[in-house]
């Protein structure tokens, strides 16, 4: 299936339950689904992973894979900077006692393609956003199994790329597991299933929050290109991370998808730059998103429940890091408590340790979920019981460049706009040299505004 196949019913179908290590129950009545975890992944054959993007991020993943169970190993690494190539090839060495040969290390933005062509069975995609659907497409391509992080892609065009790349993934059988980590949290997974099952009634309207203080920041240093500057920095630019309200907000937005089964088919936002130092992004936005409702006589379509979106980047600020779902029997906090209609607690998540003497507090989980994730991959792999969520993460990640361009522009946003955009960021080529991209701060309701879709 090629990207430009996909349409508004594609997108709008129901979110998948996510994680290999899960079993859910039947429910009936008042019993609700039994969720099965695994701690470790099971031994099997020696797996081979290399790693595409060299950062904090990537580094951590790497040594999380390593550590999901036995005969498993990072034998490669790629990236475009030698410095992170390297340091990361240290911190694995160290933590893991694995090292890494001098012929299986990749420099450059064709990297990725060595690496890939090498004899890895599992490729661990962590570079700036911008990148991923061009990795993850050669990854499938070249049949390997699959660790990419959120979020999959910055613009429309690169998140179709990825519904499509994920149905080839899909025919081919292979295993792939995404950054969302909340999906492979234990809290927020028995939770997910005790609302799927009835628990709170009907959804009638979200809340979704990540608001922190001031994320790093690179400033341009001399020697350095207008490409290296941006690299170093991408946290801060709109087209290699797609802002935060993409890069980072799409998680709690995703867990709210996740819940209702079903992603929005409009959004109406705001917001601004107050205080950032670098880059061309906004400090804050907030949106607000229409998901689908029933079909009236006609057989047309009513907005359903609203889903209002917050996010924030700014020191001495409130910070709130948060999803809330309130419904006509009660409401959660999605992490591991559901309330009754009076605000009454009726279940919170209870683990329950090996270790007899060892309390773990309610609503509480000994359990990493970055680490989880690895173990459901590497448990998919080897039971050859494939699990895919590429296209759950594509649809949030398009989600939130919805309430993006709905900011950025001034105007309501909708979801066939987004799914007909040709919008692509970026260059369209790399090389460590010039590009032509200014920082240039949308302006809503202006001529600077960014253009939300084809109108």
């Amino acid at each position: 299936m090629k990207e430009s196949d996909f349409t508004r019913r594609d997108f709008i179908g129901a979110a998948t339950v996510a994680g290999a290590g899960l079993l859910l129950a039947s429910c009936g009545g008042k019993n609700y689904p039994k969720v099965t975890f695994i701690d470790r992944a099971p031994d099997g054959p020696l797996l081979k992973a290399g790693l595409v993007g060299c950062g904090g991020r990537g580094t951590e993943a790497a040594n999380q894979f390593i550590k999901a169970g036995d005969n498993l190993k990072i034998v490669a690494l790629a990236d475009v900077f030698d410095d992170r190539l390297q340091k990361a090839r240290k911190t694995i060495e160290t933590k893991s006692n694995q090292k890494i040969e001098d012929s299986r290390c990749y420099l450059g933005f064709d990297g990725y393609k060595k690496l890939i062509e090498s004899d890895v069975d599992v490729i661990l995609l962590a570079t700036p956003p911008h990148f991923r659907p061009l990795h993850f497409e050669a990854a499938v391509e070249a049949k390997k199994h699959i660790f990419m992080e959120k979020p999959v892609a910055v613009d429309p065009v690169g998140a179709r790329s990825i519904l499509a790349s994920a149905e080839k993934a899909k025919a081919y059988n292979l295993c792939v597991v995404t950054g969302t980590q909340r999906r492979h949290q234990r809290p927020y997974v028995e939770t997910q299933s005790r609302v799927a099952a009835g628990a709170i009634g009907t959804i009638v309207a979200a809340r979704a929050s990540w608001m922190q203080g001031q994320l790093w920041y690179r400033p341009r240093q001399e020697g350095w290109t207008d490409m290296e500057a941006m690299l170093r920095d991408w946290v801060n630019w709109s087209w290699l991370s797609g802002d935060h309200i993409v890069e980072q907000h799409v998680h709690n937005t995703d867990v709210i998808n996740w819940f209702a089964g079903a992603f929005p088919i409009k959004a109406i936002g705001l917001g601004s730059r107050a205080r950032r130092v670098t880059g061309d992004q906004y400090d804050f936005f907030t949106v607000d998103f229409t998901f689908a409702g029933p079909k009236d006589k006609e057989g047309k379509e009513k907005d359903g429940f609203h889903m209002t979106s917050l996010c924030r980047q700014v020191d001495g600020c409130k910070n709130d890091i948060a999803e809330y779902i309130w419904g006509t029997e009660g409401s959660t906090n999605c992490k591991n408590t559901i309330f009754d209609k009076n605000g009454n607690i009726v279940w919170q998540y209870q683990e329950v340790s090996k270790d007899p003497s060892q309390k773990i507090d309610p609503g509480e989980s000994m359990v990493n979920p970055y680490e989880q994730e690895h173990v459901d991959l590497v448990n998919a792999i080897r039971t050859n019981k494939p699990i895919n969520e590429a296209a759950d993460t594509a649809k949030s990640t398009l989600t939130a460049i919805m309430g993006r361009l709905s900011a950025y522009s001034g105007k309501e946003v909708t979801l066939e706009q987004v799914m007909s955009s040709d919008l692509r960021l970026g260059p369209k080529e790399y090389a460590l040299g010039p590009v032509d991209i200014k920082a240039e701060i949308p302006v809503p309701g202006s001529s600077k505004a960014a253009k939300p879709a084809a109108e």
